[in-house]
């Protein structure tokens, strides 16, 4: 079969996908290094796919003085490759698309360029458009690349949506799967019940991006009957932030949460551990400040475990909020199942080795 047909059909079935930091040293300047030596850790987890060019390697990376968006689109794919190459295993590509419609079509023209199989297409920012503007970018973008559809949660720049506009995003060809990240149980239920009831509901899969309900997306099937006829949907898989850290803890978890489900008996020790990785959710993305260390939140963690040199943002003003070091250093004595430092440890020198 074709890679890039079988990596849809990897995102179809639903995988663990994280959404990889940018790597800097400590004068801010990029860090290729530390940046090869983050994709190894997580290709060695086990995940599905990859996504880049998203909100945790920072929009910035856009900017002309920065100029990284080519350079982290060839970087990571360059590393797949050599990985698919080595094990024989595909996984999805996911690059990250932002701005107005010619900005989104250029940058899905690169993604297509260096070999993704699908563009996570970003509201942020547009909220100067209409509901029908941007359903007419989505469709322009999919005329190029397969796309996943985003809810972006207000607080780092998203809006409130429609159900209707969610009904439209979903019949649209070529759609492939919507990520749900509004934090907001009212506007996830919106995507499931639009993504269910749809003329595409079979080929459109959810992928939760509620890092502050990871596990509880992850098991829930959306049940909706409408005359007389039942229809049910449910996120297969996760894109997450949350995920680039404790990787091979989410790879286990999510396989958890995928038997659990298909056995159908979800245990009470789930609903436990549900609580458990929202806490220290809340903790890395720095919920306490709208937000505001999220990525630095996440930088300390890959830093404390040597796969990062520094905990810096392109923006020197991104940095941890008073007292998050702490918060994160408790979350690590109460929680040690969520965390992989171990894992780390055994194998960072093989992954340098290969550098």
């Amino acid at each position: 079969m074709d890679r890039h047909l079988k990596a849809l059909e990897i995102l179809k079935s639903g995988t663990v996908i994280p959404a990889t930091p940018l790597a800097l040293d400590e004068n801010r300047r990029f860090d290729e290094y530390s940046q090869r030596l983050l994709m190894k850790y997580y290709l060695n987890c086990g995940v599905g796919g990859i996504a880049t060019a998203v909100h945790s390697t920072q929009f910035e990376i856009r900017d002309p003085e920065v100029n990284l968006f080519e350079p982290i689109l060839k970087l990571v794919s360059d590393e797949i490759d050599a990985f698919e190459n080595k094990t024989g295993r595909v996984i999805v590509k996911v690059a990250g698309v932002c701005g107005k419609t010619e900005q989104a079509v250029k940058e899905a023209t690169l993604a297509k360029k260096y070999g993704y199989d699908a563009v996570l297409l970003s509201p942020g920012g547009l909220n100067s458009l209409s509901e029908d503007e941007l359903v007419k970018r989505t469709k322009a973008v999919a005329e190029v690349m397969p796309v996943i559809g985003f809810y972006l949660q207000t607080a780092v720049g998203g809006r409130h949506f429609s159900f209707e506009y969610w009904q439209k995003i979903c019949e649209i060809p070529n759609v492939v799967a919507i990520k749900a990240a509004p934090f907001n149980r009212y506007m996830s239920l919106d995507i499931a019940r639009a993504a269910a009831l749809s003329t595409r509901s079979d080929e459109i899969t959810l992928y939760t991006g509620n890092d502050d309900n990871i596990v509880i997306d992850l098991l829930t099937t959306y049940r909706f009957d409408v005359n007389g006829k039942r229809y049910e949907k449910g996120f297969e898989g996760g894109l997450l932030g949350h995920w680039s850290v404790w990787t091979k803890r989410a790879v286990e978890l999510f396989e958890r949460c995928k038997n659990e489900k298909t056995n159908g008996t979800i245990s009470s020790e789930m609903l436990t551990l549900a609580n458990a990785v929202t806490d220290s959710n809340a903790v890395l993305f720095d919920g306490a400040n709208a937000f505001a260390g999220c990525i630095p939140g996440l930088h300390y963690v890959l830093k404390k475990q040597g796969l990062m040199k520094s905990l810096n943002c392109i923006n020197p003003n991104e940095v941890l909020s008073p007292g998050q070091d702490t918060e994160i250093e408790r979350i690590y004595a109460m929680y040690p199942n969520l965390v992989d430092d171990d894992f780390v440890k055994e194998n960072i020198e093989s992954w340098k080795a290969e550098l």
